[in-house]
């Protein structure tokens, strides 16, 4: 069975829980689609499509990545998602 993809607002995900402790498969080249993500946001204003998972499911967001670090990247407005969490970005 295949879990319906859900397309969210990059506002909503303030309300966003990632508490729970979940096993994805992630992208392979993960760190380095993020690290291209974050310059094409900074450089160009570039939005990326962010799959990612909180306890509730599966969503989607397409926003810019303003920073990463070791365990969360940010987003515009101060936003910031798990990256143990991110499945894949699309460039």
């Amino acid at each position: 069975m295949v879990q319906e993809i859900e397309l969210v607002q990059k506002e909503t995900i303030v309300d966003c829980k990632f508490l729970n402790d979940i096993q994805l498969n992630q992208q392979e080249n993960l760190l380095q689609q993020i690290k291209d993500a974050t310059i094409l946001g900074n450089s160009h204003r570039t939005k990326v499509t962010i799959i990612f998972q909180d306890d509730a499911g599966i969503k989607r967001v397409d926003t810019t990545i303003w920073a990463s670090g070791a365990k969360f990247i940010c987003l515009k407005g101060g936003l910031w998602i798990p990256i143990n969490r991110i499945i894949e970005i699309l460039i």
